[in-house]
């Protein structure tokens, strides 16, 4: 096998949407596996189900018992799931979120042992995948769950596109309950994890960060509101302070009507939909889920399981694949950063006209 093509775990998320239609969609192109070694967690039988389905061309699976055993060039299967798992098309249903967990459960476990590099992740249903280990509203929060280190790691949820990064301060909570989880430590918190993402995952020396505002107009002065006065401006303050150029806060509206994003190489949005809502208009075909701040790689389409179109030949497999693309340039970029950065120099320097040399990387 070769060692330098990369290893993707792929989950199929839940079987009675469009994960397996976009995956299946995605693999029937042979050239896929002449640029990493996909693992896909999930069933060769509920595979077939969706193929036949759809007529859709066939994907040469090769079935292995283990991520150790997947060969290059060529798309491997790991049966993951019962093998009489029932297909319900376009319902959510109990066995379906069984079986989305079994795969994720399983790629996770081989995350952590390293045989495979990266995850991809298909859409699940955030209802029906509730059981007594994953109690969570989405992959990030189960994914930081797992691979916090030691507490200190934090994910973050980043949109992308070529043109377009979009990162949340908050993410699934409430509306009702936004304000009070905007403070000075969560947003540069989410500005630290944002700045050394664009530097590490996508090779920008000095990331330039617009933030958006929490209230309509940026607060008026204080006539709407007094988050961006007190809260936002003085994280952004105390984020400078750390080396983290941002600028704003921005009104969401006028920002994005405007497309002053282009400007920036990130955005950071106050909440969920401020940041989603436009992220999606603009690119909802080629967009990407992106979790940062974690010791590893994933990503997913920034589509969910979509069962009013389920198993129709209806839905378009770009998003996947751009998020399998963006995977693998992460990946490369992050390792590429750490070799950079592994054994810094010392910054010594001669006083001029002695031979004594200065160290000025100590406090006086």
């Amino acid at each position: 096998m070769d060692e330098q093509l990369i290893k993707v775990g792929v989950t199929h998320g839940d079987i009675n949407g469009v994960g397996y239609e976009v995956i299946l969609k995605t693999f029937e192109d042979t050239r896929i596996t002449e640029l990493c070694t996909p693992v896909i967690y999930g069933s060769s039988k509920v595979a077939a189900y969706h193929r036949k389905a759809m007529e859709l061309p066939s994907v040469n699976f090769s079935i292995i018992a283990s991520a150790d055993e997947a060969g290059a060039n060529r798309v491997n299967i790991i049966n993951c799931i019962e093998d009489n798992t029932k297909v319900e098309l376009r319902k959510s249903t109990a066995e379906a979120g069984r079986a989305a967990f079994q795969s994720l459960e399983a790629a996770v476990a081989d995350l952590r042992r390293g045989a495979i590099d990266v995850l991809l992740t298909a859409p699940i249903n955030k209802h029906n995948i509730q059981n007594e280990t994953f109690h969570f509203p989405g992959h990030t929060e189960y994914l930081e769950q797992c691979f916090a280190e030691s507490g200190q790691s934090k994910a973050l949820m980043i949109l992308l596109t070529d043109s377009l990064r979009v990162a949340l301060v908050t993410g699934h909570v409430p509306v009702s309950r936004i304000a009070e989880s905007i403070t000075v430590p969560n947003i540069v918190s989410k500005l630290q994890i944002f700045n050394q993402s664009l530097k590490q995952d996508f090779g920008i020396i000095k990331p330039r960060i617009a933030v958006l505002a929490l209230n309509p107009h940026a607060g008026d002065a204080g006539l709407i509101g007094k988050e961006e006065e007190e809260i936002i401006q003085p994280a952004m303050e105390e984020a400078e302070r750390k080396g983290i150029l941002s600028f704003g806060p921005y009104p969401a509206d006028g920002f994005f009507g405007s497309r002053m994003y282009e400007k920036f190489d990130g955005v950071l949005a106050m909440y969920h939909d401020q940041g989603l809502a436009p992220f999606k208009a603009l690119a909802m075909d080629q967009g990407v889920n992106f979790t940062a701040g974690l010791p590893i790689v994933r990503t997913s389409p920034d589509h969910g399981t979509a069962y009013d179109i389920a198993g129709q030949n209806k839905a378009s497999e770009v998003s996947f694949r751009q998020a399998l693309y963006t995977a693998l340039d992460i990946y490369r970029n992050r390792k590429r950063y750490q070799e950079a950065t592994a054994r810094p120099l010392r910054r010594q320097y001669y006083e001029k006209g002695s031979e004594e040399k200065l160290d000025l990387t100590k406090e006086e």
